[in-house]
């Protein structure tokens, strides 16, 4: 724009009239103020600088936005907030308490006159180690509670009547409690959770003379840990 402002100065000044030489007597004020039929020329080379510099003194639409930073909400993208992860929950813990020969539902089922598990004595006939057929089912029932209580402990008593020799039954009475251990452990129960002892004739049960209180001291008695 400029160059364009200078070139049409020049265009304008160069057409005037040299002064010196058309009018001999301005010679004298050459470069001096020219007549007045020069004055249009002037004028119209005022109005074109004079026009030539609003246009370059006006910026353009483009020029207006130069350099100008859009700082207006809607101009930020706005960063979305990061959905916090959350760990996956854990399974709850579930405690499960073992019928131990200790724990409270172990302690019921041996306490509940209506659970076999409450029946604790085996009787023999007179002078035999033999376990009954009455009695498997009981057994097989404790031998079940021992397999799934491993830290359950059980003493078995083997008891004689009076009749015989202290020292017979003593043998007697030792055969009978380990009668009694060997059929637990071939129901499931572990041989280390089981003791077998004799008492021999020392513990009656009944203390008459016949047949029937004799009966009741031929006996296997089953005791669980804290028992005995």
């Amino acid at each position: 724009m400029t160059k364009q402002f200078k070139e049409s100065t020049d265009q304008v000044l160069n057409s005037r009239t040299d002064f010196s030489s058309s009018h001999p007597k301005w010679g004298i004020y050459k470069g001096a103020v020219p007549p007045c039929s020069t004055f249009p020329r002037l004028i119209a080379a005022a109005v074109v600088m004079a026009s030539l510099w609003g246009c370059t003194s006006q910026p353009t639409k483009d020029e207006g936005k130069a350099g100008v930073e859009d700082r207006s909400p809607t101009a930020v993208n706005a960063t979305p907030s990061a959905t916090p992860i959350t760990s996956p929950q854990q399974p709850s813990t579930v405690t499960v308490q073992p019928l131990g020969a200790g724990g409270a539902a172990g302690a019921s089922a041996l306490k509940d006159p209506n659970n076999i598990l409450f029946k604790r004595t085996v009787l023999f006939d007179y002078d035999s180690d033999a376990i009954k057929d009455e009695f498997k089912p009981m057994l097989a029932a404790h031998a079940r509670y021992l397999s799934a209580n491993r830290q359950g402990k059980m003493l078995i008593q083997g008891n004689t009547d009076e009749r015989g020799s202290r020292e017979y039954n003593i043998a007697l009475g030792q055969r009978r409690a380990e009668a009694v251990k060997r059929v637990l452990t071939l129901q499931g129960a572990q041989e280390a959770q089981i003791e077998a002892v004799s008492l021999g004739e020392e513990k009656p049960r009944c203390e008459a003379q016949n047949e029937d209180c004799w009966a009741q001291n031929r006996r296997g008695e089953i005791l669980y840990g804290g028992e005995y």
